[in-house]
């Protein structure tokens, strides 16, 4: 998948008004719409246009992308990182452009499987669910507890560019929340204006920043245990640390690199528990004079041993 350039495309600088916007989407749509247009490849630019007004109108999309925009080019392959959108607050999906069929590109990042939560719902009765992508530390999953987090709204200003306020938020985070999951807010979406309406609710999807120690799959966590050869051939006890505290842990004798030790439910405490596997990563100590370079040299006479013996089979 190929990164678009949707200011390329509708041909206006980055810093283009909302009213810029709209004015070129006008003039273009007219120029390209398949009922009217003579160029040949009018019905894929009418396309490309209408993506590309869908992003650029809405404030919210907008500021999503030209932050992800800064890092990447036109034609350069793309896969959007998990976190492209963290921060962001987004409200209920709006009408689409008119002849709308969007690209793997667009819905990569904007189709409606990579939003989370519910759509939102506008109308007199109750305003539209808002959604965010909130990074957390792994330690508010493992005890829960109130978080301070802060989202950006981005909105037009009085000139039409799109600008971002601020929203702090006090949030009580569930323990043993996973990431992928969401937090409901209650009444923390759209404000009607329509007297009597009900708000909406505002969904906070979680994603967990990297942790110097553990890294979480599902309701599991992982933790890279370095070894020495000895620990690892002859077996050891060695301490480990763990979400829990540290515990002594017995290395098998005649482990290997890669070999995976489980404590049963001390991973993520969701419902139920996860896990925590150790995984060994055998450690050499370094050959940096003679004494340590004398001894490898001992090892190897003593201990004739082929690890790519098995590749010649």
């Amino acid at each position: 998948m190929q990164f678009k350039d949707y200011y390329a495309v509708m041909g206006l600088p980055r810093d283009a008004t909302d009213a810029q916007v709209k004015q070129a989407y006008r003039k273009l749509a007219r120029k390209y719409h398949p009922d009217v247009s003579k160029e040949r490849d009018a019905e894929a630019r009418f396309k490309e246009l209408g993506e590309a007004y869908e992003v650029l109108r809405n404030p919210e999309k907008r500021a999503a992308y030209d932050r992800l925009s800064e890092h990447h080019r036109a034609g350069e392959e793309f896969r959007p990182p998990p976190d492209w959108d963290a921060g962001f607050e987004f409200s209920g999906a709006g009408p689409r452009a008119e002849g709308a069929a969007f690209s793997d590109f667009f819905e990569s990042l904007f189709g409606a499987a990579a939003r989370g939560g519910r759509p939102g719902r506008a109308g007199a009765e109750r305003g539209a669910d808002h959604h965010a992508k909130v990074t957390l530390d792994l330690e508010s999953s493992l005890t829960g507890g109130a978080r301070t987090l802060t989202l950006r709204i981005p909105e037009f200003d009085a000139e039409g560019r799109p600008v971002a306020r601020e929203r702090m938020l006090n949030v009580q985070v569930p323990k043993g929340i996973l990431a992928g999951q969401t937090i409901r807010l209650q009444g923390q979406g759209e404000r009607p204006a329509a007297p009597g309406a009900a708000p909406g609710d505002l969904y906070l999807e979680v994603e967990f920043q990297p942790h110097p120690l553990y890294r979480a799959e599902g309701r599991d966590l992982y933790l890279d245990l370095p070894v020495t050869p000895w620990e690892a051939a002859l077996g050891a006890t060695v301490k480990t640390p763990t979400p829990g505290g540290p515990v002594d842990l017995r290395v098998p004798p005649g482990s290997k690199a890669g070999g995976r030790l489980r404590l049963r439910g001390r991973g993520i405490p969701a419902t139920p528990p996860g896990d925590f596997f150790v995984v060994l990563v055998i450690s050499l100590p370094p050959a940096e004079d003679d004494a340590a370079k004398a001894a490898y040299r001992a090892l190897a006479q003593a201990l004739p041993f082929d690890p790519r013996a098995h590749l010649w089979r």
